[in-house]
Order: structure tokens, then C-alpha cells, then sequence
């Protein structure tokens, strides 16, 4: 059984609401910041163009706005990070979201990668900032080397995915992540949360904040299972649903790490 139990009200205090489709309509961010307010997720993550909008709904809630930075692809020139970020503060947008250099990362240009990030953080002018790594694009030493150049360069939390990559959140990488920043970082879980099970397995795995665009059925799903008397039990979870190899991909993958979370996966048959 998972150690944490946590109630719904806590467990919405920890949802960044998020709507980024490119087709959201001012309709559906309306919906976005209303569900917001009523379940008083932590924030609504938005592009920048519904910032705006967005402050006048929230004006005077406990409901952050958090907007998205060189997303989803993270291969925006570090000036344009930074113009993004500055605008997007200008705007009321009081965290940012950003997505690291995924490119020079993977070529080893890890001083590129640091500077991409401070860049965006001196932008920010206190604001917070969050590095999305995308994860499924790394293997696990890569993912513990960009949460060292994260923390390095100043970040306030590590992200697993834009929620357009390989790989959403799994309790392996929030598992490795948590080591990689110790308390000093938070750490967010995105991408594929859709179940009250995962989200309190997220949790559970030490996540400070999710990102989910089904923050409500998650909210109001685990509110029913506490009502019904009910919590979860890890035995009854799937492999495939907890480890990232679970979602390993050759047509969106790299190759070499596909055959990376191939290993991690025959080495898990292996034990069992």
C-alpha cells in the first residue's frame, strides 16, 4: 500500500492545471481557470498568448499562472527564451516553465545547456522557474546530468515532459531526480497523469508538483475512492505502468536510448 495518504483538497494544491493545446479557444482556457478556481488547483499552465486573459479570471485567488517557454521542443535560440520569459512576467505570468536544450544536451554542450537556463532565470526576475527535461529523450545518467546543470544554474524545480515527447512521468525518474536535486529543488511529474492512482503514485515517489490537463476527474476520482472507503495498493499496479521502459519507443525514441530502457527493461525480467 502506498506509505502517503493524501486528501483531495492537498493533492489539488499540487496540480498545475494545464491546458496547451494549440487549438485552446479563449472558451476553454475560461474553463481551464474556472476549474481552476473551484478545485484551487496550484496554477494553470498556459502559452503565452492566455496569460493575460487568465490574470483577469484569477486576479485575487491563490491561483498561479504559469506559461511555457521554448515549448515544446526546447530549441528556441537562448534570446528568444529570454524575450519569452520577459514578456510572458510583463504579462502576469508568476512561473515559468521551460524547456531545456534538448539538442545540445544530447551532443554534449553542456555549458550551452546551463547558459540556456540561467538566461531564462535572470529573465525571470525571481519568478519561478521550471526546467523540463523530457526525459523519454535521455537515459537515466542523462537525466541525473541535466538535473545537476538545473540545480547548477539556478532552477527552483526539474520537470519530466512537455506531454509532447516519448514519455510521460514515471516513478523511476521521479525517483532519479529527486536524488539528483535532494531537497533542494522541487520536482514535477508531467505528462500522461490521468488516474488518482497515478497521481498519488507520483506523489508517493516524492513529486512536489503534477502537471495534468485531467486535474478535475483526478481530483474528484480520488474524493470517491476515499469516500467509498477505498485507497490504493501497489501490488496491484503493472510494471508497465510504474517503470519508463513501459513506454519505450523506437519511432520516437533515439535509438541508442530505445536500446537503453530496452536493457533497463530485460534487466527488471531478469530479477523478477
Amino acid at each position: 500500500m502506498y506509505s502517503l495518504r493524501i486528501s483531495p483538497d492537498k493533492l489539488a494544491r499540487m496540480i498545475d492545471h494545464t491546458n496547451l493545446k494549440p487549438i485552446a479557444t479563449k472558451k476553454d482556457i475560461n474553463k481551464l481557470c474556472q476549474e481552476a478556481l473551484e478545485f484551487n488547483f496550484a496554477a494553470v499552465c498556459v502559452n503565452s498568448e492566455h496569460i493575460s486573459f487568465c490574470k483577469e479570471i484569477l486576479k485575487g485567488s491563490e491561483v498561479e499562472i504559469a506559461a511555457v517557454v521554448g515549448f515544446p521542443l526546447g530549441a528556441s535560440t537562448p534570446k528568444t527564451k529570454e524575450t519569452e520569459t520577459q514578456e510572458s512576467i510583463s504579462y502576469g505570468a508568476e512561473e515559468i516553465d521551460m524547456v531545456m536544450d534538448i539538442g545540445s544536451f544530447r551532443e554534449g554542450n553542456y555549458h550551452a545547456v546551463g547558459k540556456d537556463i540561467s538566461k531564462v532565470i535572470q529573465a525571470a526576475d525571481g519568478a519561478i522557474v521550471k526546467v523540463i527535461l523530457e526525459t523519454g529523450f535521455l537515459t537515466d545518467d542523462q537525466i541525473t546530468k541535466a538535473c545537476q546543470i538545473s540545480k547548477g544554474s539556478g532552477a527552483h524545480y526539474v520537470k519530466t515532459s512537455t506531454g509532447f515527447g516519448p514519455m510521460g512521468a514515471f516513478i523511476d525518474h521521479i525517483d532519479l531526480m529527486r536524488k539528483a536535486v535532494g531537497k533542494d529543488l522541487g520536482v514535477k511529474a508531467a505528462g500522461g497523469i490521468r488516474t488518482a492512482r497515478t497521481a498519488v503514485r507520483l506523489v508517493n515517489a516524492s513529486a512536489d508538483r503534477l502537471g495534468a490537463s485531467a486535474g478535475v476527474a483526478i481530483v474528484n476520482q480520488l474524493a470517491k475512492i476515499i469516500d467509498e472507503g477505498g485507497w490504493f495498493y501497489s501490488s496491484e499496479d503493472q510494471p508497465e505502468d510504474i517503470y519508463s521502459w513501459g513506454a519505450a519507443d523506437p519511432k520516437k525514441q533515439p535509438k541508442d536510448v530505445y536500446d537503453f530502457y530496452m536493457k533497463k527493461k530485460e534487466e527488471y525480467k531478469r530479477r523478477e
